[in-house]
């Protein structure tokens, strides 16, 4: 498990790892993009760690660039007053569920709220019919395919997941985003663009590019998007799809996921071979 801090990042060209998983290591993975949408221009939102990756895919926003600590006197500690994903939909009306995030109890609004789950309770809430309308669903202890655990396992995870939803009969109205939260102190190629700097001068937005995969039948079939996407495009997502307003500027101004659905298309099949 390599050091993916942000101080890590700034010199992610000289000391991260250099390696790769093969479609022999994650064939459920790679079956999903050959079927579905592979996003390979996707950045996580911070140039740091997991905490404020996570505070992005939920509300746009993230007061601090590494994970807090409670001895850390440069970043301010949870609960955080950040608007939300989470309290747009409450105010529209909608559902919505935290199923193994600690993050959501980072956000003071959403810290006690009944919708936070255990990872494992999202099956159940598949099985009774009764999942909301917008979920986060984490892996739990020991799937989180951090690389001192077993990506395998991770993968599926994940895979039993989807299986249940179309088991279930969601498969004809669900899309699914399936991402990693950070770059975990691997190389890539691609150098992320710089859209904001944090309070230092050094690079706060993108962080490193990592892998996006968008299921669903009105994903565009084995089709690669190199359109720029991010977290944040995700939330961007629900908004339009909600007829939701803006959280703020990086929603504004999010693609928001657009390129990788045709809503005109016939519907594509549930994913085989899994």
């Amino acid at each position: 498990d390599q050091p993916h801090t942000h101080k890590a990042w700034v010199n992610r060209n000289t000391k991260p790892i250099k390696l790769q998983y093969h479609e022999s290591d994650i064939p459920g993975y790679f079956a999903l993009a050959k079927q579905f949408t592979l996003c390979d221009n996707y950045f996580t939102d911070v140039a740091g760690p997991s905490t404020p990756n996570h505070l992005m895919v939920i509300a746009a926003d993230s007061p601090i660039i590494d994970n807090p600590h409670p001895k850390d006197l440069l970043q301010p500690q949870p609960p955080y007053t950040l608007p939300s994903l989470p309290e747009q939909l409450e105010k529209s009306g909608l559902t919505w569920g935290s199923y193994g995030s600690y993050a959501h109890q980072f956000i003071k609004h959403l810290q006690k709220s009944p919708n936070n789950h255990a990872s494992s309770t999202f099956l159940s809430h598949v099985a009774s019919g009764t999942l909301p309308a917008v979920s986060w669903v984490y892996g739990p202890k020991g799937s989180s395919e951090h690389p001192v655990e077993s990506v395998a396992m991770g993968e599926q995870w994940t895979i039993d997941q989807i299986k249940a939803l179309i088991k279930n009969g969601y498969w004809k109205n669900t899309a699914i985003f399936i991402t990693w939260d950070d770059w975990g102190g691997w190389y890539d190629h691609v150098t992320p663009p710089e859209l904001e700097k944090w309070k230092d001068g050094s690079q706060f937005r993108y962080g490193s590019r990592v892998g996006c995969i968008v299921v669903s039948p009105f994903a565009k079939a084995g089709y690669i998007s190199s359109e720029l996407n991010s977290h944040v495009s995700i939330v961007k997502f629900v908004e339009d799809t909600f007829s939701l307003p803006s959280l703020n500027n990086r929603t504004n101004a999010a693609n928001g996921m657009k390129d990788c659905f045709d809503f005109a298309q016939s519907p594509l099949s549930a994913p085989t071979g899994l």
